[in-house]
């Protein structure tokens, strides 16, 4: 049974920090390489950096399979005004292809039009397979962009939009 649950507690956010370390080093080192993966996960996915954003309005959510957490994503409402971003979609990779990266967005579908918003967007690497799961999902490619995010590293990224109508 897959269910999906919002992460509060000092235990879900080490639950956050600790799928996001496996999960970023599977997916990322092949991507952006080990150093800037210890870096994005130290600057973002830590636990203090998780409690931070928790207290600044995101909302994290834990996916799980059974009782097993198999992943988490994070969404921030009204970034821009009308719009949801989804800052974090990650799914373990034992856990890929069972449906809850649909499951997960279905959930976020939901909260942004309990929200009154006209679409999700997102930044995804432009190297990440994952932008064909976007594709599929109903997401389009609105922008390639390059920007620092400190320590001499870079996201090369597309920005991918899906409209709620």
């Amino acid at each position: 049974m897959n269910r999906i649950v919002r992460a509060y507690s000092e235990e879900d956010i080490k639950t956050v920090a600790s799928l996001a370390k496996e999960i970023y080093t599977e997916h990322y080192v092949p991507i952006t390489g080990p150093e800037q993966v210890e870096y994005m996960l130290d600057k973002f996915q830590s636990e203090k950096a998780v409690k931070e954003q928790i207290e600044n309005g995101t909302v994290y959510n834990i996916i799980y399979r059974n009782e097993t957490p198999c992943g988490y994503f994070a969404v921030d409402i009204n970034k821009p005004k009308g719009k949801m971003f989804l800052s974090k979609l990650y799914i373990r990779k034992d856990a890929r292809g069972l449906g809850l990266a649909r499951t997960a967005f279905g959930i976020m579908k939901n909260m942004a039009e309990e929200n009154g918003l006209s679409a999700i967007w997102l930044h995804v690497n432009k190297r990440n397979p994952s932008v064909e799961i976007y594709k599929a999902m109903g997401f389009e490619i609105t922008e390639a962009v390059k920007d620092s995010i400190g320590g001499g590293f870079y996201m090369d990224d597309y920005i991918m939009e899906a409209g709620l109508d």
